[in-house]
């Protein structure tokens, strides 16, 4: 049993070449703890969450929504690692992007593609080394990481800040140990006869995964990407609809310090402290974010039926559309709506005259279209 106030989060181990890492303790235990403040932000994490799961079962069409929801991961999940796609490009076809902009685009566009796919699998794989492997796979798949070991956990050692091993402000533990201490955090994931809350069990398994840091890159969006996965696998959210990275990336620094807390003071309390926090604001953000966007459907369906004369059935059609893809162009409409070239381009000057498109690009040929509203809702 582990008591948390009395958690020793690990230990330095030298290797032979000289530079030390650090080995963490095994988390696949029963845990304990007396800090009453856990158990009220715990308390209050699990309102919220089933406050969110309950109004999403309300929403019509749910699925159109939760693209969003996974784009703005995407996003802000990729951008902590430094790339600097804004939400609108992400959502272009491969052709819109700039040349300077496709690496990030692609970086981006396999997180969609990543959590997508392990959502599908977690149908009729749990979450495990085998399906973590398959996630890191298509994240790294023909981007800037596929040199390193996509897929794969790390044959050798690596290093977090720093330019070497010399200068590096964390190094995880030695290669020769991720596979026996990924297969303690799947276990503790797993472990039905240890009686520790879903919460504080992903609280502990994030700070475990990315201090294994198992692979050679893309450790940081496979961790952040195990939060929602856990929480669908454990039918605690029906639909993947929480993500932590907007948290954690409002102050960087706190994150990062919260995770170097525990293993340099041994502080597992005061990083699920800030965990529990960041789940019950999250959750709080997207229930109120999915209430929003259910009046601003019924307000812009009302207006078109009102205002669009026979274009309204049409205009429909291309505001259903809108939820789930808010960024478009007139050939799409014109796909869309299987309609002229000229009465599809009419149709999108009816949508931005009534502020429901607005033209991203300036030009007046190969021109794009956001849904601006919508996705501002997003940016909150």
């Amino acid at each position: 049993m582990i008591i948390l106030e009395k958690y020793i989060s690990g230990r330095k181990e030298k290797d032979p070449t000289g530079y030390s890492y650090f080995m963490p303790s095994f988390i696949n235990e029963q845990w304990k703890w007396e800090n009453q403040s856990i158990n009220s932000l715990l308390e209050k994490a699990a309102i919220k969450l089933g406050e969110l799961n309950s109004y999403s079962k309300l929403v019509p069409n749910i699925d159109l929504f939760i693209q969003l929801h996974v784009t703005k991961e995407a996003v802000i999940s990729s951008r902590i690692e430094g790339t600097k796609t804004q939400i609108e490009e992400a959502l272009m076809d491969e052709s819109e992007v700039s040349p300077e902009g496709k690496n990030d685009w692609q970086e981006v566009n396999n997180y969609i593609k990543a959590l997508n796919q392990a959502i599908l699998e977690l149908e009729t794989l749990p979450i495990s080394s085998r399906l973590i492997k398959k996630t890191h796979q298509i994240l790294l798949d023909s981007v800037r990481g596929d040199h390193k070991q996509p897929g794969e956990f790390r044959r050798s050692q690596n290093w977090i800040g720093g330019n070497t091993l010399i200068d590096a402000v964390f190094i995880p533990p030695n290669q020769k140990n991720v596979e026996e201490l990924m297969a303690d955090l799947e276990k503790f994931l797993h472990n039905d006869d240890i009686q520790v809350p879903a919460l504080i069990k992903i609280g502990i398994a994030h700070y475990q995964f990315e201090t294994i840091h198992p692979f050679l890159d893309g450790n940081g969006r496979i961790g952040r990407l195990l939060i929602p996965l856990f929480l669908v696998e454990q039918k605690i959210l029906n639909k993947p609809l929480l993500y932590l990275s907007a948290f954690f990336e409002k102050n960087k620094g706190l994150y990062y310090d919260n995770l170097t807390f525990v293993r340099t003071k041994n502080d597992m309390v005061q990083w699920l402290k800030y965990f529990l926090i960041g789940v019950a604001e999250t959750a709080e953000t997207a229930t109120n974010t999915l209430s929003e966007i259910i009046e601003l459907k019924a307000e812009l369906e009302t207006h078109i039926a009102k205002t669009f004369g026979k274009r309204s059935t049409k205009g429909s059609l291309v505001l259903q559309f809108l939820f789930k893809k808010p960024v478009v162009h007139v050939n799409e409409v014109k796909e869309i709506t299987k309609s002229s070239f000229k009465s599809a381009n009419d149709l999108v000057s009816d949508l931005v005259n009534a502020g429901i498109l607005k033209e991203m690009t300036g030009q007046n040929r190969n021109r794009i279209f956001v849904f601006d509203q919508y996705l501002k809702m997003f940016e909150k």
